[in-house]
């Protein structure tokens, strides 16, 4: 069984339209910068974000901060987001954000790291709905741009709101809903819970598209769940660090019911070069050859004999000795039929 596409659009708003059932990036911290967002672009992501940034930070022009605004024309649609607990800093971080002309402005209230809930931001906001609501009101007032959010089902398993968080939020004027269907306490162990997803997708008070996240790393997976939950798209995560083939495969499975041939040595080389080099020319030599570490192991997840390989990408501090490497990487032998 394969799923056949209708000529049919996802909006967002009054200018932004998906094809339908889109496939979506999700905002990952440290991941989702502008070389990582190429190469998942390149291959079938429909609609990406940024990596979440403070609203603390960018009020005080925090360098960092402000570069993660950097978006460019090839990655539209794009949205940048942001996270904070204080509506004065939600309110002036989004005229920021405004002025850098993204596709849409999405507001994190689902990060579960400490560091983010322990300032009541992210999902530390899932506490207080009431918050959420006027930080979100505080951020729409301040913007032309549509406001989407991204959030959690709940703090734990008692507590687990979603429904009446999307119910206010949309009532407030949200134009869009990403759900992770694992609570806070959860952080990211256990299974994802689609049930509460479906179920806020089935109310008939819900007229905004739902997307769904959490746990799609297959094209069968991604099918199964399209099919038995009803969502209007899927958030993919970490399933595409390392792996940006997989919009495409899903893609190609949802349209055809078969798979699309696994990327050989020579594509894996191949991207992980492209990342590399834009890695490099964002970042500088010195950052983007550093951070650019986190992403070897992924690029190169199965490959039997590679530790000795693996190791020297994450220890060479020159990025022509490191494209050398890669290179060299084309030849192995023992590679040839991967």
């Amino acid at each position: 069984m394969f799923f056949t596409y209708l000529c049919l659009v996802i909006k967002i708003g009054d200018n932004i339209e998906l094809p339908d059932f889109p496939l979506l990036l999700a905002p990952m911290e440290d991941v989702s910068d502008p070389p990582f967002r190429l190469v998942c672009k390149q291959y079938g992501a429909d609609l990406m974000y940024t990596e979440f940034i403070s609203s603390e930070g960018l009020i005080r022009d925090a360098i960092k901060s402000r570069k993660k605004l950097d978006i460019f024309d090839y990655e539209r649609p794009i949205g940048i987001q942001i996270f904070g607990g204080d509506e004065e800093a939600m309110a002036m971080s989004a005229k920021i954000v405004d002025a850098t002309n993204p596709d849409l402005l999405d507001i994190n209230f689902g990060c579960p790291v400490k560091k983010v809930v322990c300032k009541g931001a992210g999902a530390g906001v899932l506490k207080d709905i009431d918050l959420m609501v006027r930080l979100t009101k505080a951020v729409i007032k301040s913007t032309n741009l549509p406001v989407t959010v991204k959030t959690r089902l709940g703090w734990d398993d008692a507590t687990i709101n979603i429904m009446e968080v999307a119910e206010r939020l949309q009532d407030v004027g949200i134009k869009a809903l990403a759900i992770h269907g694992r609570t806070r306490q959860q952080m990211y162990k256990g299974s994802a819970n689609w049930k509460h997803i479906a179920d806020v997708k089935n109310n008939p008070r819900i007229k905004i598209p739902i997307f769904g996240n959490g746990d799609i790393d297959s094209p069968e997976k991604a099918l199964e769940y399209k099919n038995t939950y009803g969502i209007d798209g899927i958030m993919i995560g970490r399933a595409a660090i390392g792996y940006p083939w997989i919009f495409n495969e899903i893609k190609h499975f949802f349209k055809t019911g078969e798979h699309l041939p696994k990327p050989t040595i020579v594509n894996r080389v191949e991207v992980c070069k492209t990342h590399l080099q834009k890695s490099v020319e964002w970042k500088g030599e010195k950052l983007g050859l550093l951070e650019m570490r986190n992403h070897y192991s992924n690029y190169f997840k199965g490959i039997p004999n590679f530790k000795e390989t693996r190791t020297k990408l994450v220890t060479l501090n020159s990025s022509q000795e490191l494209f050398d490497l890669l290179d060299t990487i084309c030849q192995m032998p023992e590679l040839q039929a991967i």
